[in-house]
């Protein structure tokens, strides 16, 4: 799921992940909670905090409500390519485990073709 809002009992205000929404696991038992942002650079370590806080109302919602254990996996990249201190271990968290080169090199070949599409050299 992707921009959907999760539904739950009381309002919780941060109901929306940005990118993905939800990863269920039932041999687990766990859901993860997933938030992609690409902020200035200076920021990163600030996004990737306030994310966990933002979605720290749904998490506890989530596992109150389907009896399973929910993380919250920030995945903050600056802009121009500065990581934040945790993503690794967030990385961890997500299904196939992607390497940090390997989502650099995604996010680069990306800006490279919206770059073409509009014209314009990166």
């Amino acid at each position: 799921m992707w921009d959907v809002p999760v539904i739950t009992d009381p309002t919780v205000p941060a109901n929306r992940p940005d990118t993905v929404g939800l990863l269920h696991d039932k041999t687990e038992k766990t859901r993860l909670l997933i938030d992609i942002a690409l902020p200035e650079d200076s920021n990163v370590n600030t996004k990737e905090t306030e994310e966990l806080s933002k979605y720290k109302d749904l998490q506890i919602e989530v596992s109150r409500m389907w009896k399973v254990r929910t993380n919250t996996a920030p995945v903050i990249f600056g802009a121009l390519g500065t990581i934040g201190k945790g993503l690794d271990q967030n990385l961890q968290l997500l299904p196939g485990h992607p390497s940090v080169k390997e989502l650099q090199i995604t996010l680069m070949r990306t800006a490279h073709s919206i770059g073409k599409r509009w014209g314009k050299s990166l």
